[in-house]
């Protein structure tokens, strides 16, 4: 016969986990998975200006990647409008921060 506080006997028995350690846990998890924003140089700037003109001017479709601290995230469509005093871009009805910019290509004709 085994006697429970042997080895690992007394934890092995009570799998009990207390929320506070739980909530811990999972702020955690999701402090890893976190992204960090990306910083663009002048040339890829200049390669995002080009694209949202591009769009902007020709009704091109464009894809432009976003800043988004959990996911990846990618509006495609055409640019509507650019508003540079207040530094944000719309798509399809939609304002986003121009600061939040990662990249942007023009999709295929």
């Amino acid at each position: 016969m085994r006697k429970k506080l042997e080895g690992n006997g007394l934890w092995e028995s009570s799998r009990m986990m207390l929320p506070e350690h739980k909530s811990a846990i999972n702020g955690l998890a999701d402090a890893a998975r976190r992204r960090e924003r990306i910083q663009l140089d002048e040339q890829e700037w200049e390669h995002v200006s080009r694209a949202v003109s591009e769009s902007l001017l020709r009704r091109r479709q464009v894809a432009i990647r976003l800043y988004h601290p959990a996911e990846l995230l990618t509006v495609i469509g055409i640019v509507d409008r650019v508003d540079e005093l207040k530094r944000r871009f719309m798509v399809d009805g939609e304002w986003f921060p121009i600061g939040d910019i990662e990249g942007a290509t023009l999709e295929a004709e």
